[in-house]
């Protein structure tokens, strides 16, 4: 019996010992920033992490599949949403067009065919026809597009966008919010592997502070 609550309190311990490790090496204000007053996050029951991002941002484009192979690999508690950033221009039609492919259920094509368009074959993409015909080379119908590119669901998710990129005050992209309280972004973290390492480590931090009131609760 004592073996058993031995290792049952070892495995609660595990993600203390992680943030306790990670606590030497990151932080607050030197490799990450925290979000005052934090953001609201759209899955609460998980740890959730953002990206904010651009389809003609280069940085963004060598992020890109670096990110995609760390999100494989998260456990379920953690949800992860992108968030296309916007700074006037052409880039509000860019937002549209990736909640038009998240709504279609064609995401990841489409993220690959405009990250392609703005940063191999240098488009500008400053027009919905020219948004328009990434997705027609894509399988999807104009008319399809058109009604789902001006749908009010898509309006509204850019204007939801639009205001968180403004509550996490973000100077710059690619950029990881981590459960809408902390702020990770190339410049602090020094790196890309960085990035992700310090996520890592607010996220193992979240899930700490998270066990004790989930034990709690139980009770």
């Amino acid at each position: 019996m004592l073996k058993r609550t031995l290792w049952a309190l070892s495995l609660c311990l595990l993600p203390l010992f992680a943030v306790a490790e990670g606590a030497a090496e990151w932080k607050a204000g030197e490799h990450y920033d925290v979000i005052t007053p934090a953001e609201r996050t759209t899955n609460t029951s998980k740890i959730e992490v953002a990206e904010f991002f651009w389809y003609g941002c280069g940085h963004c484009f060598k992020f890109e599949p670096v990110l995609r192979a760390w999100i494989k690999q998260q456990p379920e508690d953690v949800y992860f949403r992108g968030i296309p950033a916007m700074w006037g221009g052409p880039m509000e039609l860019h937002a549209k067009a990736y909640y038009t492919g998240l709504a279609l259920g064609e995401s990841e094509k489409i993220n690959d065919a405009m990250f392609n368009a703005m940063n191999i074959d240098r488009k500008p993409l400053k027009s919905e026809a020219e948004v328009a015909q990434v997705f027609a080379q894509q399988g999807i119908e104009e008319d399809k597009f058109v009604q789902m590119f001006n749908s009010f669901g898509v309006d509204s998710q850019v204007r939801q966008a639009s205001a968180a990129a403004r509550g996490a005050k973000i100077t710059g992209t690619p950029a990881m919010m981590i459960n809408g309280k902390y702020m990770i972004s190339p410049r602090k973290a020094g790196s890309y592997e960085n990035m992700l390492k310090i996520a890592d480590f607010l996220i193992a931090q979240e899930r700490g502070a998270a066990a004790p009131a989930a034990e709690q609760a139980s009770l």
